[in-house]
């Protein structure tokens, strides 16, 4: 089941030339997209990132191999799932994010696979680092300007002379300009290092660069649609059309360029495809899978529709058909076991999402709080220890999962456990952010907690967490 979390983000750029004096106050990102505005993690907007333990697992088949021909595989670098239906991906520190727009407008594997390829190329060449130091160059830039111009203002200003103080506005707009153009320029060549280097890991593992190639026109073809004129010494990326020239000869040189996706992983893929689009809303899985409506992903994307759209007992047979078509297939039990819940029949749902843990072979940790959330549901005291033991278990493997800690603390309160209920309740508010709820409920189960036990030693973690 898709489920959605919160992570801070901020815009870096904007159009100003006031710009540069505010760069430096979040982390850094780095895009595979054709706009001027980077995201970047700080302060106090949002972006809803996607759990989803199919997806997830797709994901990671795709990203693992290009992990270890960029030797990142160490580093324990991190993908995630935005909800955003942009075809976009960008880098911060060491985790890779992925809209869900770029899977689902991607045709093939390999498409994305490119995309995942340059970002591990931004990673790789330390691309963050490097541009940290462009950004305290271009501010001193702006800094130097600034104080130029007003100096220039000040004097004016003294003598009377009002050209004098329009030059020193010139000036601050000049100086912040050149910073600007500086910095772009330095990232368009870092996005042109981020595109061979993704060849390379590509060419290393054996798969086609052909679907950068696709990816790259596709922007282009929606520029030239939009009848959009962009300056490109103003963008922070070459343009569409200057990136496949001087991929396109790298590409075709591979042995692999004309090698496929195999037929399993493109059905893997429009699964996904059909998840992302079932719960983007309706309509959109009849115009991804148009040309094959009766296919196993338009039907699977059909059934988590009808779901979505509140009619469980209509899904349920449609479900049902694909179980049939695919007996060992863990997802479909998990969808199942998510229309049961709709359908207030949780004790058939805890059934459905057994099925579907003992049949995944990651072992995937929202697969089990699903599967524990189902147990604590039925509201049989004979199933909380089970419950409690699965939520645990997929915490453990998930530690920074708020959902988890809720139904946990759910699991906990129905047990009578009223201070491990209150301990699970400070770890959510924890990873949710909001650290002043979470001392408040550490401290109510440290009053019940023995002392110096190993859940007291959590609470007393979380109570001396600075801000």
């Amino acid at each position: 089941m898709m489920k959605t979390a919160k992570q801070q983000t901020v815009s870096l750029f904007n159009a100003s030339p006031r710009f540069v004096a505010r760069l430096v106050a979040g982390a850094l990102t780095l895009t595979i997209g054709v706009t001027s505005t980077l995201p970047a993690f700080a302060q106090s907007r949002s972006v809803p990132i996607i759990r989803d333990a199919e997806i997830e697992a797709l994901i990671a088949d795709y990203t693992n191999p290009i992990l270890n021909a960029a030797k990142l595989k160490k580093r324990n670098v991190q993908t995630i799932l935005v909800n955003s239906s942009s075809f976009n991906a960008f880098v911060d520190g060491r985790r890779i994010f992925i809209n869900s727009g770029a899977l689902a407008q991607s045709e093939t594997p390999n498409e994305l696979i490119g995309v995942i390829a340059h970002e591990a190329g931004h990673l790789a060449g330390g691309h963050q680092e490097r541009l940290r130091e462009q950004l305290s160059r271009a501010r001193t830039i702006a800094v130097i300007g600034a104080l130029i111009g007003a100096g220039a203002g000040v004097a004016g200003a003294a003598s009377g002379n009002s050209s004098a103080v329009g030059a020193a506005g010139g000036i601050l707009m000049g100086s912040g300009e050149a910073a600007r153009r500086s910095l772009l320029s330095y990232q368009r060549t870092e996005e042109i290092t981020a595109d061979r280097l993704a060849i390379n890991y590509l060419n290393a593992t054996g798969q086609s660069a052909k679907g950068m190639l696709t990816t790259f026109s596709r922007f282009a073809n929606a520029l030239s649609l939009n009848g959009t004129q962009i300056d490109q010494y103003r963008v922070s990326h070459p343009l569409p059309r200057e990136r496949i020239a001087n991929l396109e000869n790298l590409a075709k040189a591979s042995p692999h360029y004309n090698k496929t996706d195999s037929a399993a992983l493109q059905l893997r893929h429009d699964m996904a495809r059909a998840k992302i689009a079932a719960y983007s809303g309706t309509g959109s899985v009849q115009r991804i899978f148009r040309n094959n409506p009766r296919g196993l992903a338009a039907r699977y994307g059909d059934a988590i529709s009808t779901y979505l759209n509140g009619s469980a007992r209509n899904a349920l047979p449609k479900i049902d058909a694909l179980i049939k078509e695919q007996p060992k297939n863990p997802y479909f039990y998990e969808i199942r076991g998510e229309i049961l819940m709709k359908a207030n029949d949780p004790v058939g749902a805890a059934k459905a999402l057994q099925q579907a843990t003992a049949l995944d072979p990651r072992k995937s940790s929202i697969m089990r709080m699903s599967y524990g959330r189902a147990l604590m549901l039925t509201g049989s005291k004979a199933n909380m220890p089970a419950a409690i033991r699965e939520l645990k278990a997929g915490i453990a493997r998930d530690p920074e999962f708020p959902s988890g800690y809720a139904y946990l603390a759910q699991a906990y309160g129905q047990s009578g456990e009223i201070a491990l209920a209150d301990l699970a309740m400070a770890d959510m508010h924890y990873y949710s952010g909001d650290r002043q709820q979470a001392k408040i409920f550490a401290t109510r189960a440290q009053q019940k907690l023995k002392k110096g036990s190993p859940d007291w030693l959590r609470a007393q973690d979380i109570i001396n967490t600075k801000k």
